[in-house]
């Protein structure tokens, strides 16, 4: 599954590269997120639990940051495990663009489930994605814009 997307944030390019990548404004951003933490310049762990129809799988795993070229943009990959639920990969290139004194966030996110959870249905998991890309990246804009 393959999203593409912008947000527009009334604040500077410094100010949305440093909100993503603070755990704990990305924690409160991620829909779902339990635990946001580094483990290194370019790793961190999370746990976060995913409404996928009726069911409300957990995940574990690792977010890892590459491409970096601050404060324009990077890659950030996730890796997640869920105890019967299956797996979960996916990703999103994030360029950072000053608009004024605006930045307009422009994403490419993909997804991957295996498991249990593929067999929901590829409609169910796609629309849940793209829910959850839609709401962090609002929820990233209401944050950065009102601090």
């Amino acid at each position: 599954m393959d999203l593409t997307g912008e947000e527009r944030i009334a604040a500077p390019r410094a100010i949305v590269w440093n909100a993503l990548n603070d755990p704990e404004i990305l924690k409160t951003c991620i829909p779902g997120c339990e635990q946001l933490d580094w483990v290194s310049d370019t790793e961190l762990e999370a746990t976060l639990a995913v409404r996928l129809g009726v069911v409300k799988p957990r995940f574990s795993g690792a977010i890892y940051l590459s491409n970096l070229n601050p404060p324009f943009s990077y890659t950030i990959s996730c890796e997640g495990k869920g105890s019967i639920a299956g797996i979960a990969k996916g990703g999103a290139d994030v360029s950072l663009v000053e608009d004024g004194n605006e930045t307009r966030l422009i994403y490419k996110v993909n997804a991957d489930v295996g498991g249990k959870v593929a067999k929901l249905g590829s409609r169910l998991i796609s629309s849940t994605a793209s829910k959850i890309a839609t709401r962090f990246f609002e929820k990233l804009n209401e944050a950065v814009s009102r601090a």
